[in-house]
């Protein structure tokens, strides 16, 4: 009995031992700075929705050689579906698709001596595993932070196969969990690249203002092997500062450069400089900002001066395509409607978007607002949820450091109170200042209520004290009556710290007219007097530092089943599913222009 016990203790490690060695590795810094094969373009696919195929293990894609072979399977000559992109908006029959796809492609490598090779995938959603040449050689889940995963040995000059088995199915464990307010996109929806490096590359780096002082840049970069006395050159020329350090027996150096001369970046000024990284075998270069953020009572201070966050909210989604946003081009769009609104913040609702909004925003001048889906739901008290919830976490603050935009990190949206939901929130922002301590941790809250003997809005919520600024979400006018008139509505909520209105707002439907006052309506006189109401009860707010409408496009969301008004869309939007603009639009630009 104890021999069979012990077999069973080794294979059970073994198995482990295994799976382990599959998950997808910690990702290198700025892949779209470095030299790089893009395998984007049109993949073979099949659709499994009975999950058979890794039972068939069509990733070995097998042709018939004898008379008497046959396979059940075939990626050639069937389904091709666009990578990047969703499956869902492809094909009439994937709208509502929920399951298993594989994906399928050949590529060619040319090998080189002393160079590494990575497959690095920008996004899949929601889990998958990689195949390659008929091996297994990772694994991933969450749908919306890059993976990587070394294949120096394991691909061939020619004539490589590659196999992605992707899978959306809504599971209890998942971040998000079963039900969400926005469309289940599945598929490989960002870009694929094979990247080349030197066999010791400049890894990960980290450059930056520090978090109060104008005149000082802190670095730190960290090379893929433990190496020590190596040279790192970090120069900025623009500023004309250049150092060369010796790595210590990590394989890293730390340094902080002053200068005088340093154009802080800020929405009205969105300076970046070009930032030169170099080794004897590498170099890497990325245009990166410098700015101080830091919170002093009720104000967030943005380079020294107070600052009004002029946001808004919109999905990683392009509603006049139906499906998700992937592209540069699709980056234009949206953001080129938040800048028409007068937007100085864009919160990036509810997952970590793709690096061209990320990038571009930046460049434009927005500051940014990043989390992942903790969104209703999770399951606070399932361990493996929180250490996966860790993960995806050090993903999104690993890929987006070195954006001076990135102005909070967010860690919660309307949660409830709870030892476990406490203690899972605080597992993710000790993982976010593990990282990087300089940027705001916020969390959206749905927590407030008016209190009738004092006539006040009031919130009872003490995690509220752990975060740098609170926001929350209030729906007045549309899922809450008013208790008051506007112009009397007394606000006591997280007093002593700034306040963000993260979410507000109400659904029209676009050239819908009706009552002004009449809720079920549905039309955009309707959704333009909520907002003025809402825009009046902001004046009585006295640490309020920031609003965010929900939100900028009407999006794609199955929980929305009216036949007429919604039908499958949340119109909420200040701007039509076809791009027009709502009557409330413009409310809101005005009252942002005279911010």
């Amino acid at each position: 009995m104890i021999k069979l016990i012990n077999l069973s203790l080794i294979l059970s490690l073994f198995f482990s031992l295994i799976t382990s060695n599959l998950v997808a590795q910690q990702n290198m810094a700025n892949v779209y700075g470095r030299r790089a094969q893009s395998l984007n373009g049109k993949w073979d696919a099949i659709v499994d929705l009975y999950d058979q195929g890794r039972k068939n293990q069509i990733y070995l894609n097998k042709k018939a050689e004898n008379k008497t072979d046959f396979y059940e399977y075939a990626f050639e000559n069937g389904l091709r579906l666009n990578v990047p992109s969703d499956w869902n908006s492809q094909m009439p029959e994937l709208k509502y698709y929920e399951g298993t796809i594989w994906y399928g492609r050949k590529f060619d490598v040319v090998k080189e001596n002393n160079k590494r090779l990575f497959l690095y995938f920008a996004a899949v959603s929601y889990r998958c595993r990689i195949y390659l040449n008929g091996q297994e050689i990772a694994q991933h889940e969450g749908g919306f932070t890059p993976f990587q995963i070394e294949i120096t040995d394991a691909a061939k000059e020619n004539d490589n196969f590659l196999a992605v088995e992707v899978n959306n199915s809504r599971q209890v464990d998942a971040i998000p969990a079963m039900a969400f307010d926005w469309w289940n996109y599945g598929g490989i929806t960002r870009d694929v690249f094979l990247v080349s490096t030197p066999k010791v590359f400049i890894d990960d780096y980290f450059v930056q203002l520090d978090k109060t002082k104008a005149d000082k840049i802190n670095a730190k970069v960290k090379l893929s092997e433990t190496m020590a006395n190596s040279s790192v050159t970090i120069e900025i020329p623009e500023l004309q500062l250049k150092q060369t350090l010796k790595t210590d027996a990590q394989g890293e150096v730390k340094t902080s450069f002053l200068s005088r001369e340093i154009k802080r970046w800020s929405p009205t000024s969105p300076k970046l400089y070009n930032v030169k990284i170099s080794t004897r075998d590498d170099q890497i270069e990325e245009e990166i900002g410098f700015r101080n953020i830091w919170v002093k009572g009720e104000d967030i201070f943005l380079n020294g001066e107070a600052i009004f966050l002029k946001s808004i909210s919109f999905h990683e989604e392009i509603p006049q395509r139906r499906g998700r946003a992937f592209s540069q081009a699709d980056a234009v769009m949206l953001l080129s409607e938040a800048k028409a609104l007068g937007c100085n913040m864009i919160r990036l609702a509810h997952y970590p978007q793709n690096e061209y909004i990320v990038r571009m925003a930046e460049k434009m001048g927005f500051l940014l607002w990043e989390e992942i889906p903790i969104w209703q739901g999770i399951n606070f008290e399932n361990e493996s949820t929180k250490e996966k919830a860790g993960k995806m976490m050090r993903e999104m603050v690993a890929r987006d450091k070195n954006r001076c935009a990135l102005a909070f990190w967010g860690v919660a949206n309307e949660t409830q109170p709870s030892e476990p939901r406490n203690a899972f929130i605080r597992h993710l922002i000790a993982t976010c200042r593990a990282i990087d301590t300089t940027r705001l941790i916020t969390a959206a809250f749905d927590l407030v209520r008016f209190n009738k003997e004092k006539e006040t809005f009031v919130m009872d919520d003490p995690f509220t004290k752990e975060l740098d600024v609170v926001a929350v979400n209030k729906y007045l006018g549309w899922y809450h009556s008013w208790p008051v008139s506007p112009d009397k509505a007394v606000w006591d909520v997280a007093k002593g710290q700034p306040l963000i209105i993260s979410e507000f707002g109400g659904e029209a439907l676009y050239g819908k007219t009706g009552d002004k006052d009449v809720v079920s309506s549905w039309s955009e006189d309707y959704q333009a007097t909520l907002y003025k109401n809402n825009l009046e009860m902001f004046k009585h707010i006295p640490n309020l530092r920031g609003t965010s409408p929900w939100l900028l496009f009407d999006f794609r969301s199955p929980f929305r089943f009216h036949p007429t008004n919604q039908d499958g869309w949340n119109r909420k939007g200040l701007i039509s599913d076809q791009g027009y603009r709502k009557k409330a639009w413009f409310l809101m630009k005005h009252y942002y222009d005279n911010k």
